[in-house]
């Protein structure tokens, strides 16, 4: 059966609100809304989520449809980034590409890629312990600790070049009896299952 790894969609961003308070932007919601219309995520048996308002907001739109109550697990957050606090775009860019290239090394105070990875796949192993691998199950979160566990499950060093593309509101899959990548990256919205 079916994992995935889900990343929030679009977020109203506000440089005076702290990130990990950002809610979803209207584009966002809705594609969450359309996700969760699809067949793959009727049969989610377990929703697990970060505790950051965005991934919150995805992971209830989708446990609506479900019909299952949404998992906070903390220490699935995002990469710790609070030292620098809002990077505008271009600025955001060339420190996110810096952390994936230097995954011992800490960007001027953010958690280093390293560190996150081992707790985010901490966190993901915990939970697939004593979860039913026959029972279909959805980890919401972000973009940078996603694709540290995907570089994980996949048994490739941290690179920025296995990152989501776009910016958010993709997903992918791994089987729950091995732990192998079965898709790469790809929209929620068009994920077939």
């Amino acid at each position: 059966m079916f994992g995935l790894y889900i990343t929030h969609p679009q977020v109203k961003i506000d440089p005076q609100v702290p990130v990990p308070k950002w809610g979803l932007s209207d584009i966002g919601a809705e594609r969450a809304r359309k996700a969760a219309s699809s067949n793959w995520a009727k049969r989610l048996t377990r929703i697990i989520s970060s505790d950051e308002t965005k991934a919150i907001e995805t992971a209830e739109i989708l446990a609506e449809a479900a019909g299952v109550t949404i998992e906070i697990m903390h220490g699935t957050h995002e990469n710790d980034r609070s030292a620098t606090g809002f990077l505008p775009p271009d600025k955001f860019e060339e420190a996110a590409n810096w952390f994936f290239a230097h995954p011992q090394e800490s960007f001027r105070g953010w958690e280093r890629a390293a560190d996150a990875q081992a707790r985010i796949v901490a966190a993901v192993n915990t939970v697939l312990a004593t979860h039913d691998a026959a029972a279909p199950i959805a980890f919401v979160g972000h973009g940078g600790v996603g694709t540290l566990l995907k570089c994980h499950l996949a048994g490739r060093p941290i690179g920025r070049d296995r990152d989501q593309p776009g910016g958010g509101g993709n997903l992918y899959a791994f089987g729950l009896a091995d732990r192998r990548l079965s898709c790469d990256w790809t929209p929620i919205e068009d994920w077939q299952g």
